[in-house]
């Protein structure tokens, strides 16, 4: 901002500072509880990204059947792609997502799950188009955000395709907003295929509406702090891959599974 378009104000003894790159991210997600992170993947990554999405989908599928995952409404998502091409891997470790999360969270941050996202064609219904919190069911609010999630857009977020509904700074707020107060301050924020939206969990979002004729995809991110359980066991899931990378080992989770038993617990203390 140059000094001619300078903020004007008076009475003020403190003000935010803008600093590092992650600095506006971080005061967007504490006042209005989202917002847009570049990526800054080339093209050939993200066309890489999408075909890792369609590899995992497919094993999903093989794996686990198509009429088995529609008959438990699983078929429009895909659980713990991490496990089929470390490509995820590079997506949930994104440096600026991960300087957001430790700078808003603390230094300890673990993922709590990553899941791809498929909004389908056509209207369709899909679990994730009703308002909700990523840490569903809780009412209240705390001075630090306790989850963030990153949702990367495999496409562009658009208002045709279903792009993502928030109610803006809702992560301060116990209760649901009324429905009055949803459609008037409701707002669906469009985003670039590549872009992360970043919200604080505790934020009310919905997905969109897909009135086009093509599938919308996304993979969500949910980074904790470590005394909150992971969705899935990832450190099972991955039978120690990525165990000897110090940052991952920490960041899936493997320093703070779930000890089997007393001995396990001791040996953790030893590690200490």
């Amino acid at each position: 901002m140059t000094e001619d378009h300078k903020i004007g104000a008076y009475g003020i003894r403190e003000q935010n500072k803008i600093i590092a790159t992650e600095d506006t991210h971080i005061e967007e997600l504490k006042n209005l509880g989202y917002t847009i992170v570049k990526s800054g993947f080339s093209d050939k990554k993200k066309q890489d990204i999408e075909q890792a999405f369609e590899d995992a989908r497919t094993e999903q599928e093989n794996k686990h059947g198509l009429d088995y995952l529609k008959s438990i409404d699983e078929h429009r998502l895909i659980r713990c792609p991490l496990q089929y091409n470390p490509i995820f891997i590079e997506i949930l470790n994104h440096p600026l997502i991960a300087a957001i999360c430790q700078s808003l969270i603390g230094p300890f941050v673990i993922l709590n799950q990553q899941n791809g996202i498929i909004n389908p064609p056509n209207k369709e219904k899909y679990s994730q188009g009703s308002y909700h919190r990523d840490l569903p069911y809780q009412h209240f609010t705390s001075s630090h955000p306790l989850a963030i999630n990153a949702l990367y857009c495999i496409e562009d977020f658009t208002t045709e395709n279903g792009s993502t509904f928030v109610l803006p700074a809702s992560h301060k707020e116990e209760k649901f907003p009324s429905d009055q107060f949803i459609q008037k301050h409701q707002r669906q924020v469009e985003a670039k295929a590549g872009d992360f939206i970043v919200l604080d969990c505790m934020l009310y979002h919905s997905g969109g509406v897909n009135k086009t004729d093509q599938q919308r995809r996304a993979i969500n991110n949910v980074y904790t702090i470590p005394m909150m359980k992971q969705q899935i066991n990832l450190p099972n899931i991955l039978a120690g891959l990525y165990k000897d990378d110090p940052v991952l080992e920490k960041l899936l989770g493997y320093t703070t599974n779930v000890p089997n038993s007393i001995q396990d617990y001791y040996d953790t203390r030893q590690k200490k």
